[in-house]
């Protein structure tokens, strides 16, 4: 019975997988043909500030923290930064042209800058004096964070796999696929100066097409959620594009869009809002759509006496309740990624009518209203999918498998007394009643199986 809940969902008639292929496999070619002709070739974003820096690896051998020289005065009323830390650090440089060699850094300081004790790996970088280029200086940039993140993807790794075996085995490999996908296509085709919108849907698009189909197979029931995927997904860039026309805004909502237009001048900042707000909706797209075909397949595999309809509206509660908890996660994600800026927000003094309106705000805003819009309407229409093709399957599958058999058992089975049978049903079971003979000679098992429950629903329980 347990194996019940563990087998795979069986295959879709031939008809079915026709229909699904037809529309599947053109709708991939597209996605795959758009993405060649976008394929950024030989071209490379140009690099802005200290990215040419030479970095080289070390190893802190000793500290020297003096007292700071006074301060000079500062007119009244000008708020105090917390105390300077002043000093000397050395350092053992443990790769490029100076290893082994000892050097001299100022202990780091400044907003955000590292602390440091003996024993630390850091970060060192070596900067040509202005004034005698033949000489250099070097400092502390940041700590090696190299060993510590290893042993974290390791243990993230080992938890996927020992959890979910071979379907985590493809689930890091469809994370893998997608980091792929946006190192060498997404960021380096924006970068290149291609339209962000475009790209990021060629590359949602692919992304979708390989985590999907390498993660859950290629079946019926990961063709219907790849569907229903790329339908939010158009909806999500069409909404997106009307909402960010109907609010005017310009892309330039953070310090790094603007700072990457200093650098990236014909970046389309617009374009990235927009590119920015397909991708993220991406990851939550593809878990609500493959859950709720799922969701009908198993529905109609424990009840195959349900209609189409009966299996849409029991997969829209479950799908309710998906997004009912989903839309709180999309603005706790973004929350929690702008938790600086909304820090800050709390001490503007502008009235909270202009603060929630100004541009860094309201791109948030409709960041979350458009990612929440795609994913409600990825509920219906996925659901309304898997239905539609799950009944067809079944459709399909009812004259060879099931009519027959249960016709010839029908016609085989004895036929009793209509009367005699409601009158042992109704009346009460004692000691000393009377059964008759194959209830009362049958195994309880056999017993039991007496009794379909392919009319039972599922509205109840759900």
């Amino acid at each position: 019975m347990a194996a019940n809940h563990t087998h795979s969902a069986p295959s879709a008639p031939p008809r079915v997988r026709r229909i699904l292929v037809v529309t599947v496999v053109p709708l991939f070619v597209a996605t795959v043909l758009a993405a060649a002709l976008l394929w950024p070739r030989g071209e490379s974003p140009r690099s802005g500030g200290d990215a040419d820096v030479p970095r080289y690896p070390g190893t802190v051998t000793r500290v020297v923290s003096e007292p700071c020289p006074p301060a000079p005065s500062v007119p009244e009323g000008t708020p105090r930064v917390g105390e300077g830390r002043c000093g000397t650090v050395d350092v053992r440089v443990d790769d490029g042209p100076a290893a082994g060699q000892q050097v001299r850094t100022p202990v780091p300081d400044g907003p955000g800058a590292p602390r440091v004790e003996v024993g630390d790996e850091v970060i060192l970088v070596e900067l040509a004096d202005p004034v005698d280029p033949t000489t250099s200086n070097w400092n502390i940039a940041e700590h090696q964070r190299g060993t510590p993140m290893v042993w974290l993807a390791v243990v993230f790794a080992a938890a996927i796999v020992a959890f979910g075996r071979w379907r985590g085995l493809a689930a890091l490999a469809g994370l893998a696929a997608s980091f792929a996908i946006l190192l060498t296509f997404v960021l380096p085709g924006i970068g290149a100066g291609r339209s962000p919108l475009l790209v990021a849907v060629v590359g949602a698009a692919l992304i979708m097409f390989v985590v999907l189909y390498l993660t859950h197979g290629v079946s019926a029931q990961t063709s219907v959620a790849v569907l229903g995927t790329l339908g939010s997904l158009v909806l999500t860039g069409v909404l997106a594009t009307i909402a960010t026309a109907a609010t005017h805004l310009t892309g330039f909502g953070s310090e790094d869009a603007t700072t990457l237009s200093m650098f990236q001048g014909d970046v389309d900042l617009h374009g990235l809002l927009l590119a920015g707000i397909i991708i993220g909706s991406l990851g939550v797209l593809d878990d609500v759509t493959v859950t709720q075909a799922a969701t009908v397949t198993e529905l109609a595999n424990a009840n195959p006496g349900l209609s189409r309809l009966q299996l849409y509206r029991a997969a829209t509660r479950v799908g309710r309740a998906h997004i009912a908890s989903t839309v709180n996660t999309i603005v706790l994600a973004y929350a929690g990624a702008s938790l600086p800026l909304l820090l800050l927000l709390t001490a503007d003094s502008r009235p909270i009518g202009q603060i929630l309106t100004s541009e860094f705000l309201a791109q948030e805003i409709v960041r979350s209203a458009v990612a929440t819009l795609g994913l409600i309407a990825a509920v219906p229409l996925t659901t309304g999918l898997a239905a539609v093709v799950t009944a067809a399957g079944r459709a399909d599958a009812t004259p060879s498998t099931d009519a027959t058999p249960s016709t010839d058992a029908a016609a085989s089975r004895p036929q009793r007394d209509r009367t005699e049978a409601l009158a042992a049903l109704s009346s009460p079971r004692t000691a000393g009643s009377e059964e008759p003979d194959q209830l009362r000679t049958a195994p309880p098992s056999q017993a039991t199986d007496r009794w379909p429950e392919s009319n039972r629903s599922t509205d109840t329980a759900w």
